[in-house]
């Protein structure tokens, strides 16, 4: 049986349009809803294959429904200009593709497809249409069916909607399906149905009487308001049938097989994806046969997908058909790499290793690369049954030791911080790590993903072999040590052969851009360096003060438990959402603020944090809640992350996480150590110095506010940090008109709170909130501000005005931050990308200067030889570990290192502290 496979453009179009972010090329040109049709597109030859398809959209101007029923879609609001601007390149990309594309006049793309299903039907084929549209549900048949596959967040996977599938969502089949539409109306063409007619009534009518002709000749059995207004709609019901029917007798110019998949237009795609900035998809379209395995559709992938007849070795072998992939199992083959190393101008390097603990992971081979195509994995530690002799593993790294270690012979890698631990557990010291993809990727590109397969599919169209493919998935997942040499050696191999070429695709690009290759070159790559020596250094911790913490919070917390047990009349896991939601708005009746998707009462921190206001229990639970996160994440878990060869604790630093530019810490993630209450100060009491050692913190004070004054170049702001003024005392003397001495401790913290929620993008709505104060009084204390302080009024407006024009905004320093809902035509996205672009620049402007500041310490304490060692970054503020004979020298010298790595028009302010313990040095 043949396949037709027809696809609503028209609906997919609109979908994408509010579903994808507002992307944009180079030119400012929207392309968010071209790129999720055409990858929307793409996918559905893949899995639906077919003889025959179309992608139908709806003609410009009015049809004969228009005519029927002047109302029809009159609520439709006027097609956005962002939209618009991408149908006609949509429709090039598409026929280029070798879809064929009909748009009818007079009719709508629903008719058209009705048409064709029921031709290709008499022809006895099979018919898929893929849509969103309901109406489309009445089409249904044993040879007709659905396909939804837009994202769905209540949905995993498409929506297929056979006859039994219809009946189980909508409660009728297909056959009754404009019965159904008729009754409850249609809101999205503007057709009424019968007012107060829902779908459960609907459906309860038609199981009654079989049809909405049996429901109108039982009209008057009906009794009630609905009965009522069923008698009323009666001379309606025609009109609204006509306009619900889906017309399937149009006189098209195309019969069904008029529509077999033509050849692609590859003249015309390169063109279009080179304007469009589809990197990816342009790249595609270089790939050699060899590489590239190309459907009717034109759909290409860089390496073939498994089928159940296929082996692992056949699969890697179709991949590396064009590349020169060597096995090392002999002293001469790694002899002659050796040399290769030696000679090579840059060589790439990866491992294969037995964890993703930097630290307790080891080696079970070694791949490298030096020209693109050709790669090599070395083999080391694979001992399954019946695996090949393989090097002997310590001679084999004290060949390579020499190469390893000199620093002037350059590397490069993907994300090669993970690379210096390996070895280093091995005792080599790895040297001359000049370049990483993973930090060129995300100096780029901050706001999209930095995994290696994601890289080359994007930059280079090549679809990489992943883990899984070779190891397996879940519980049947095996070490790297286990996987066959044949298969690990081309998996391996790919790794370091697409790296190098990620480099010579994604560095050109940086070296280009003087600002970026600052960053890259003078910020991150330095800072990587750094962030393996706090790593490889960790940080000690008091094992037994935290076990008697996580005692006193146990004892805490069973008392926080007894006192809900008596607020709640009943014991219940206070755990629980949903015994939660039947005690706070069932058994006490509270009324609900806000629900959950599906429908339930929500018990969310923020619900319960405004109900605390009026209700003692929420105020229990939250408090509850508030422990048993420091007891599970902290006090309980922290001891077990103590390693045992080293006594300390050693987290993971993470570069290519934030947007912003700040690092991400994990494993314990020590950036969200809480600090506002006694019990999560408490826990940095154990994070503590060695003997004969302090530990010191240096924190930049007020950085974003000195920031905001630089950026913004506001006189106000700019004399009250020159003066040394306290800034929220300064703040509120403008705002509230009195002088600085006659300020009171509560229009400090009005003017604190408006201090940093305004370059955090805070609203009246969110001030009001936050000082639990009228919205008009919040919104009068906003305008005041911006009375007394203009230039961060008109510094926010220009950054919001440059976002929308250029798609990102920079750090002082160049850092490229990238807001791609700018221009969303959705308001609550653009509205937090306007809040993110005023605030991204101060926030990645104070992760910068922290980077040069860790850079500056460093370099320092090298040059001078100490003993000293920076061992934790979080957020604003470095922390060190410094012996009792450097502890003055350190104080008196840290913070002019970091108030001196720039020049702000307002001064850069250090606090320093020292103490047995990190909370102690605060």
């Amino acid at each position: 049986m043949k396949t037709l496979l027809l696809v609503d453009g028209s609906s997919y179009l609109y979908r994408a349009f509010h579903a994808m972010p507002d992307l944009r090329n180079r030119l400012n040109e929207p392309t968010g809803a071209i790129q999720g049709v055409l990858n929307m597109l793409r996918r559905l030859h893949k899995d639906y294959p077919a003889d025959y398809s179309a992608c139908v959209f709806d003609a410009k101007g009015k049809t004969f429904r228009d005519d029927i029923y002047p109302e029809y879609k009159a609520n439709r609001a006027a097609m956005p200009d962002d939209l618009r601007a991408q149908i006609e390149p949509l429709h090039t990309a598409i026929r280029a593709l070798g879809w064929p594309l009909i748009v009818e006049e007079g009719v709508e793309a629903d008719d058209v497809m009705g048409t064709l299903a029921r031709q290709a039907e008499r022809e006895g084929m099979r018919v898929i249409i893929s849509t969103g549209d309901k109406d489309m549900a009445q089409l249904v048949n044993e040879h007709v069916t659905l396909v939804n596959t837009m994202p769905n967040a209540y949905r995993k996977g498409d929506e297929v909607l056979d006859v039994a599938g219809v009946e189980a969502k909508f409660g009728v089949p297909p056959s009754l399906i404009v019965d159904y539409l008729m009754l409850i109306g249609d809101s999205s063409d503007n057709v009424p149905g019968v007012d107060k007619v829902g779908p459960k009534t609907a459906v309860k009518w038609l199981k009654q009487y079989g049809s909405l002709d049996n429901i109108v000749a039982h009209a008057d059995e009906i009794g009630g308001v609905v009965g009522e207004n069923l008698r009323k709609a009666l001379p309606w019901l025609p009109t609204a049938r006509e306009l619900i029917t889906i017309r399937c007798d149009v006189n098209l110019r195309e019969s069904v097989t008029d529509l077999a998949p033509r050849p692609q237009d590859r003249d015309t795609l390169i063109t279009l994806f080179e304007r469009l900035d589809f990197k990816s998809w342009r790249r595609e379209l270089d790939l050699p046969q060899s590489a590239a395995a190309s459907t009717g559709n034109g759909r290409s992938e860089a390496a073939p997908q498994p089928t159940a007849q296929q082996s692992p070795t056949d699969l890697f072998a179709a991949a590396v058909q064009s590349r020169s992939y060597q096995t090392l199992l002999s002293e001469t083959d790694l002899d002659l790499w050796l040399r290769k190393l030696e000679m090579a101008p840059l060589f790439c390097l990866d491992t294969e290793t037995t964890s993703l603990d930097p630290m307790q992971a080891k080696l079970v081979g070694m791949s490298f690369a030096v020209t693109p195509g050709e790669a090599a994995y070395l083999p080391l530690r694979h001992d399954y049954a019946d695996a090949p002799q393989q090097l002997d593993f310590d001679r084999a790294l004290e060949k390579l030791r020499p190469i390893l270690e000199n620093a002037a012979i350059r590397k490069v890698g993907q994300n090669l911080k993970y690379d210096q631990h390996v070895l280093a557990n091995h005792g080599i010291a790895l040297n001359g790590i000049q370049h990483d993809t993973l930090l060129q990727s995300y100096v780029l590109e901050s706001h999209r993903s930095h995994g290696m397969d994601d890289l080359a599919m994007r930059h280079l169209g090549v679809r990489t072999i992943t883990y899984e493919e070779v190891a397996g998935k879940g519980a049947k997942q095996v070490g790297f040590n286990q996987v066959a040499v044949d298969i690990a050696s081309t998996y391996a191999a790919e790794d370091a052969d697409i790296t190098l070429q990620l480099h010579q695709a994604l560095y050109p690009q940086i070296e280009s851009d003087a600002k970026l290759a600052y960053i890259y070159r003078d910020i991150e790559m330095p800072v990587s360096d750094i962030l393996f020596r706090m790593e490889r250094h960790g940080v000690l911790i008091d094992q037994q003060m935290l076990n008697r913490q996580s005692h006193e919070l146990g004892e805490k917390m069973m008392a926080l438990e007894q006192q809900a047990y008596e607020l709640a009349g009943q014991s219940f896991n206070l755990s629980s959402p949903k015994q939660l939601q039947e005690i706070l708005f069932g058994k006490l009746g509270i009324k609900p603020l806000k629900k959950t998707p599906s429908g339930a009462p929500s018990t969310d921190e923020d619900v319960l944090q405004e109900l605390a206001l009026d209700y003692p229990l929420p105020k229990v639970i939250l408090e509850y809640r508030g422990l048993a996160k420091l007891k599970s994440t902290y006090t309980d878990k922290l001891p077990k992350m103590i390693n045992p060869d080293t006594g300390r604790v050693h987290t993971s630093y993470s570069q290519a996480v934030a947007v912003t530019g700040r690092l991400a810490s994990s494993d314990p993630n020590l950036q969200n150590i809480p600090v506002r209450t006694a019990e999560g100060r408490r826990i940095r009491e154990a994070f503590i110095a060695p003997e004969g050692y302090h530990i010191v913190s240096a924190d930049y004070s007020q950085i974003e506010l000195r920031i905001m004054a630089h950026l913004s170049r506001d006189q106000g702001l700019l004399q009250a940090f020159a003066a040394g003024e306290d800034i929220h005392r300064a703040t509120a003397a403008e705002i509230f008109g009195i002088d600085r001495d006659a300020v009171t401790s509560e229009q400090r913290r009005y003017a604190k709170v408006i201090n940093f929620g305004l370059i955090y993008g805070m609203s009246a709505f969110g001030l009001a909130q936050n000082l639990n104060i009228e919205r008009s009084a919040a919104t009068s204390y906003i305008e005041r501000y911006f009375s007394r302080y203009p230039g961060v009024r008109e510094y926010m407006d220009n950054t919001r005005a440059l976002a929308k024009t250029q798609g990102y905004v920079e750090t002082l320093f160049g850092r490229r931050l990238w807001v791609p809902e700018i221009n969303s035509p959705n308001g609550m996205r653009r509205a937090a990308a306007e809040r993110a672009a005023i605030n991204a620049p101060m926030q990645g402007t104070a992760a910068d200067l922290i980077k040069l500041a860790m850079i500056a310490v460093q370099g320092w304490l090298e040059r001078e030889r100490m003993q000293t060692s920076l061992i934790m970054q979080v957020h604003d503020e470095l922390v060190l570990e410094v012996p009792e004979a450097e502890l003055a020298q350190v104080r008196e010298t840290l913070p002019q290192l970091m108030q001196n790595v720039a020049q702000l028009d307002v001064p850069l302010l250090t606090e320093i502290g020292t103490g047995s313990n990190w909370e102690a040095a605060h």
